[in-house]
């Protein structure tokens, strides 16, 4: 991993311009209409550039922090949030002043799993309303995971992420309106006086958990909060829309800050809003976990936004393993036409078919909806992503880039202390994993694949 991040600092020179998505400084000779580097000029500011990271930031990840709260408590649950939000602006800090250089590409493997949860959440909000909430009102959920799967395949077949830039715009509209809609409930509930019991320690060993389940389900709510705050993966290309002058890594501190600001606000909000209004018992998904049954209509609705936003997201974080692997592919089997020959298909407008990205593509979506299928764990899930995604993407590579660009000497006080960083958050990262992998293996003992859910 360290040559890895060597090989992507070689060249840079830790100033403000490309790296993967820009190879040159911005502004200058390029032109009136376009930047030196021969792209289209670039206008973002801090204003857009904190907007593109508050809509990156949130998503579904956020209906789960009022769980994470009541597995903390009131004391550690809201400085977690903190924590968490302070050493993301930091690396991201650090990682600005890289763009030069590139950034590492990673994906999600989530969002078959949260949408399944949202349509069949509409479903059984439709019955419960229609015939009470002690009514059977089980569904076979695998038919939704299909569903999804196949509507994933559809999207994954246009060649670049760039056609798919409406998605990503109805995505982000999406995110805000069920997260907004989940807070809306929770402060609802909360003044209506129907609260749950809450602690300064969260849930309590011997009444609501053991002493074994209190330590897991703590790390794992550590890996559901950091799960919340991941975006590094795509800073560098929020900062390939900035302008320069000033230079871009200025510009970008300025929007992290603005956008980690804002975002730590509404992520308290729904974490301590949701503690407050359903105690202990919080459910691990606010809108799917059924603590809120009324009104119907605004329940399904946020449901409803929440698929259409996965829809988005599964793209946004594929896309990048689809073009790594095609380009691998394509470099190391040239004179493969399986590979890189093109077909011209007549679909009302230009539109090619590859026969390696059908088939790849295809076989992704599959693997990815038959092991939501059969893993459907939202929380388990979540905490794991969190924490294999948060050490290496959002501290690890920031901190090795940052150490080798401005040539940082070993064992000064420096790079002790970032190293330092990385060491404890990796040691966080590892036993919010290992809690997660727990909690699949427990959930697993109970679950029947293919089984009505009810």
């Amino acid at each position: 991993m360290a040559k890895d991040v060597e090989m992507a600092v070689r060249n840079g020179d830790g100033g403000g311009g490309g790296g993967y998505y820009a190879t040159h400084p911005h502004g200058g000779a390029g032109g009136e209409d376009v930047d030196d580097d021969g792209k289209q000029r670039r206008t973002g500011n801090v204003w857009t550039a904190s907007a593109h990271i508050i809509t990156a930031v949130i998503g579904s990840g956020v209906l789960s922090l009022a769980w994470a709260t009541a597995q903390l408590g009131w004391v550690v649950g809201p400085v977690t949030l903190m924590l968490f939000a302070l050493i993301t602006y930091y690396t991201s800090g650090l990682l600005a002043d890289c763009y030069r250089t590139g950034d590492p590409v990673a994906g999600k493997s989530g969002p078959v799993v949260f949408s399944n949860m949202s349509t069949w959440a509409v479903h059984k909000a439709n019955c419960y309303h229609k015939n009470g909430h002690d009514a059977d009102c089980g569904v076979y959920d695998t038919t939704y995971m299909i569903v999804f799967g196949v509507v994933q395949i559809f999207f994954s077949m246009l060649p670049n992420f760039s056609d798919l830039s409406w998605l990503s715009i109805l995505a982000a509209v999406m995110s805000f309106s069920y997260s907004t809609i989940a807070v809306g409930l929770s402060l609802a509930r909360t003044i209506s006086g129907a609260t749950g019991k809450t602690t300064l320690t969260g849930v309590e060993v011997g009444v609501d958990v053991t002493s074994a389940q209190k330590i897991w389900l703590a790390f794992q709510a550590l890996g559901d909060i950091a799960f919340a705050y991941s975006y590094s993966m795509i800073l560098i290309e929020i900062q390939d829309t900035v302008k320069s002058p000033p230079a871009e890594n200025k510009t970008m501190k300025k929007a992290t800050l603005l956008g980690v600001s804002t975002t730590t606000a509404f992520y308290m909000l729904c974490g301590c809003l949701g503690y407050a209004a359903f105690g202990n018992a919080a459910p691990g998904n606010m809108l799917t976990g059924f603590g809120f049954y009324e009104p119907y209509w605004l329940i399904d609705f946020a449901n409803v936004c929440i698929v259409v936003h996965l829809v988005g997201a599964y793209q946004v974080f594929c896309q990048p393993i689809f073009a790594a692997v095609e380009t691998f592919a394509a470099r190391r089997w040239p004179g493969s036409e399986f590979i890189t020959r093109e077909r011209p298909v007549a679909a009302g407008r230009s539109f090619s078919v590859n026969m390696f990205r059908l088939t790849w593509r295809t076989a992704f979506v599959v693997v990815s909806t038959v092991l939501a299928i059969v893993m459907p764990f939202f929380n388990d899930i979540l905490g794991f992503l969190g924490a294999v995604g948060f050490w290496p993407l959002t501290v690890y590579y920031p901190v090795e880039m940052y150490i080798r660009q401005r040539r940082i000497q070993r064992y000064t006080s420096r790079w002790v202390a970032l190293q330092t960083l990385s060491l404890l958050c990796f040691l966080v990262s590892l036993a919010s994993a290992v809690a997660s992998i727990e909690g699949v293996s427990e959930s697993l003992k109970h679950y029947v694949p293919f089984k009505t859910k009810s």
